[in-house]
């Protein structure tokens, strides 16, 4: 009988943690909460976009998959990696592993001798807000990194274009030093510090995703999360870095991550750790992005979560980005306002 009874108040406990708030691990679609009929059909000028998914309060409120995987299965998220490893950082700082976002790389990575003596000067902030000052990786530059023999290496050979802490220059290549440091000091790789310290308490799967020539996976590209695994890192944000009850994240990191310090060239928007910070429909947004149309929205002033997938091929017009904005700002931001 206490068998039974152990058995049943187990099949409770697990009915219970799927219907709390944030839980987001087996998003069903078509689902319209919000009286969006026009969304059943994939928006004409959202030409690339594969999947939406709408949450407020933690509830899933539309859910639409217009072309390719569904709602549970990772896809490829591009830059949007970005975001990912930011979160790492974050709790690599809370267990000690790094001491805060001003240690310096140097520290944390074996640097190669003859570099510019200004390498000494970058930190694990400048990496995560790309204000590195060196060279860029990114972009037309690309394609000449993920070529050469050994990509730290190259990453910390480029010329300097800034001082560490000046501008913010858009590149892969801070995020893959960052991810190298993580698994020096760790002597872990980083998939496996992704799994076990973000993709485990948020009961998300990480697949394995590209590795550098020495075997490194590449930080800030390529890795695959499912939408609903990528709402409830949203909403793990939202929520002050707890997810179902679980500390995560610490508080101070999200203020960190959310804090504006470096300005995109192109967007015009601020830049954090990982994310993006702008207005939208007149409220603070907070976004990751990824090449092609992969993002993830945060918007606490509506308790609003937003994720969009879409085909990850070039070749991707940045005005698609506009186009998802012009979503959330014209259709999403005054459902959410109608229903609230």
């Amino acid at each position: 009988m206490a068998k039974v009874c152990k058995y049943f108040l187990a099949l409770f406990l697990v009915a219970l943690l799927a219907a709390a708030p944030g839980y987001a691990k087996n998003v069903q679609a078509p689902l319209d909460k919000l009286g969006l009929p026009e969304l059943a059909e994939r928006p004409a000028y959202l030409e690339r976009l594969h999947a939406l998914l709408v949450a407020v309060d933690g509830e899933p409120v539309i859910a639409q998959v217009y072309e390719g995987p569904g709602m549970n299965t990772p896809v490829n998220i591009k830059s949007l990696s970005k975001t990912v490893l930011s979160a790492v950082a974050g709790i690599a700082i809370e267990k000690g592993v790094l001491t805060s976002d001003d240690q310096r790389l140097a520290e944390l990575l074996s640097i190669p001798a003859g570099l510019d003596e200004r390498v000494n000067d970058i930190t694990v902030g400048h990496l995560l807000s790309m204000q590195a000052g060196l060279g860029r990786t990114s972009g037309r530059h690309y394609g000449a990194w993920v070529s050469s023999k050994n990509w730290v290496d190259y990453a910390l050979r480029q010329p300097f274009a800034d001082i560490p802490g000046g501008d913010m220059l858009y590149s892969t290549g801070s995020y893959h030093l960052l991810g190298a440091a993580l698994v020096e000091v760790t002597d872990q790789n980083l998939l496996a510090l992704t799994q076990q310290w973000l993709g485990q308490p948020l009961e998300a799967e990480i697949p394995p995703w590209p590795r550098d020539p020495q075997g490194i996976h590449l930080g800030g590209n390529d890795m695959r999360m499912a939408p609903s695994a990528l709402l409830a890192l949203g909403e793990l944000y939202r929520n002050g870095g707890v997810h179902n009850g679980q500390r995560v994240l610490s508080q101070a990191w999200i203020k960190n991550a959310w804090t504006p310090r470096g300005k995109s060239r192109y967007t015009k928007d601020d830049y954090g750790y990982g994310w993006f910070i702008t207005e939208l429909g007149g409220y603070r947004s907070y976004y990751g992005r990824g090449y092609g149309g992969q993002m993830l929205y945060v918007i606490p002033e509506l308790a609003m979560t937003v994720v969009m997938t879409a085909n990850p091929s070039p070749p991707a017009s940045p005005s698609f980005m506009r186009s998802q904005n012009r979503l959330m700002e014209s259709v999403l931001i005054p459902a959410v306002e109608a229903n609230r």
